[in-house]
C-alpha cells in the first residue's frame, strides 16, 4: 500500500474571535500548515475543505485567499466527522495515485447556543427530537444504568480534560475544574451539567498530506483514515435521536470505523499509545472508549480512578483537553485532533506531551452518523 505522511499541519485556535471570518482563520491555519510542509502555489494537486456551516465553495474561498485556487477544491460535509471524512478522500485519492499532494482545511464559525441543523425536520426540531442535550442526557443516562457507571465519574472526564487543556494555548477553556465546581453548574438535563456539555465555537485546522517516504526523520504516517455510517434502528445513536428501537445488538458507527481502521493499519487497541476522541459530553467520551476497544464496558471508571487516561497515565485521552476544554468547531474538529497527535507523535507538544508516544488514534462522530476513526503512527 501506498504510504501517505504528513507533511505539516496548522490550527487556528478555537474559541470566539469576533468579527474574524472562518475562511481568515482557515487561511491562517493553511498557512501554517503550508509553511511546515515547504508547499507553495504548484506544489499540490487538490485541496479538501470541511465544513457544516461555510456555505457555498467555502474551501474555494480559504485558498482563493491565499491565491492557491486553480485545482480541484472540493467542500466536504459530515457533522463533526467533516474532517476526518475530507482527510480519508486526501489519502485515498494518494493511494490512488491520483496526487501526490492534498491540502485538506476545516473552518468553522458556530451559531451560539443549541447546535441546529437541517439534518432534521423542522417538526422534529421542534419536538426537541434533534441533537439536543435532552437527546445527550438519555444516552447518558443508559450509559450510567448499563456500565455501572455515575454521575462523579462523569465529572471526573471533565476534570481531566481541563486539567489537560491548562497547557493548550489553542483551547477555548484553560483553567483546571473541580469535580465539586463541575457537580455545582446548573443541570442542563439530568445526569448532565452545564460542564459536561462542549460549547459550539469558532476555529480552523489543516493539515497537508504527501505521498512519501515514512523513514525521513520526525515523519508521521496516516495509517488509516476509515469512515462509517449507522446502522439503521437504534434509538439513540447520532442519526435519529429518539426514533428507532432499543437494541443493543445494533454495532455503533464508531465501532465500525475502528475495525476497518485497525484492520487497515494492522493494529489494535493495545497498540495505540494516545487518543483524542470525541467528547461532546463527558458521557460521549465514555461510551467512545468502549466503542472503540480501548477498554471493556463498565471499565471506564476504574480507568479513571487510576489515572490511566490522563497525561502521564497508561494511555493518556484527548491530552489536548478535548472538545471540553477546546470547544468544538464542527469542520475543523477532526483536523484539530489530527494537529494535536501529530505534534504528540513528533514529541512537540510541550507540558502536554506525552512520552514514547508512537502510535495515535483520533475519532469523531456526529450527525449523519459518521463516525471517522483515524491512526497515525511513527
Amino acid at each position: 500500500m501506498t504510504d501517505v505522511v504528513v507533511a505539516g499541519v496548522g490550527i487556528h485556535p478555537f474559541g470566539r474571535h469576533g468579527d474574524t471570518t472562518a475562511t481568515a482563520m482557515g487561511a491562517a491555519a493553511l498557512r501554517d500548515a503550508t509553511a511546515e510542509a515547504g508547499v507553495s502555489r504548484g506544489g499540490f494537486q487538490a485541496a479538501f475543505c470541511a465544513t457544516a456551516y461555510g456555505g457555498v465553495a467555502a474551501g474555494h474561498r480559504v485558498l482563493g485567499s491565499l491565491g492557491l485556487t486553480g485545482v480541484p477544491i472540493v467542500d466536504v460535509e459530515a457533522g463533526c466527522a467533516s474532517g476526518g471524512a475530507a482527510l480519508a478522500l486526501a489519502a485515498g485519492a494518494i493511494r490512488a495515485g491520483q496526487y501526490d499532494t492534498v491540502l485538506v482545511v476545516g473552518i468553522e464559525k458556530m451559531p451560539r447556543g443549541i447546535i441546529r441543523s437541517s439534518f432534521f425536520p423542522p417538526w422534529m426540531e421542534a419536538g426537541g427530537l434533534a441533537a439536543t442535550p435532552a437527546y445527550f442526557a438519555l444516552r447518558a443516562q443508559r450509559l450510567l444504568r448499563e456500565q455501572d457507571l455515575t454521575v462523579e465519574d462523569l465529572a471526573a472526564v471533565v476534570v481531566k480534560n481541563r486539567a489537560h487543556g491548562v497547557h493548550n494555548p489553542d483551547a477555548m477553556f484553560t483553567t483546571s475544574v473541580t469535580a465539586e465546581q463541575v457537580l455545582a453548574s446548573r443541570v442542563v438535563s439530568p445526569p448532565l451539567h452545564l460542564w459536561m456539555l462542549c460549547s459550539p465555537n469558532e476555529g480552523a485546522a489543516a493539515v497537508v498530506l504527501r505521498r512519501g517516504d515514512t523513514s525521513a526523520p520526525g515523519a508521521v504516517r496516516l495509517d488509516a483514515a476509515a469512515l462509517r455510517s449507522h446502522l439503521p434502528g437504534s434509538v439513540l445513536d447520532e442519526s435519529t435521536p429518539l426514533s428507532g428501537i432499543e437494541d443493543g445488538t445494533i454495532t455503533p458507527p464508531s465501532a465500525l470505523a475502528a475495525a476497518d481502521a485497525y484492520e487497515a493499519a494492522g493494529l489494535g487497541p493495545e497498540d495505540v499509545d494516545v487518543v483524542e476522541c470525541q467528547d461532546t459530553d463527558a458521557a460521549r467520551e465514555l461510551i467512545s472508549w468502549a466503542e472503540l476497544g480501548l477498554c471493556a464496558p463498565g471499565d471506564q471508571a476504574r480507568l479513571l480512578a487510576d489515572g490511566d487516561a490522563s497525561i502521564g497515565g497508561t494511555r493518556p485521552v484527548n491530552p489536548s483537553g478535548g472538545l471540553l476544554s477546546k470547544g468544538e468547531p464542527l469542520g475543523a474538529s477532526a483536523l484539530g485532533q489530527v494537529v494535536e497527535l501529530v505534534r504528540q507523535l513528533r514529541g512537540h507538544a510541550g507540558p502536554r506531551q506525552v512520552e514514547g508516544a508512537r502510535v495515535a488514534l483520533a475519532h469523531t462522530v456526529g450527525r449523519g452518523a459518521n463516525a471517522s476513526v483515524v491512526l497515525l503512527s511513527t
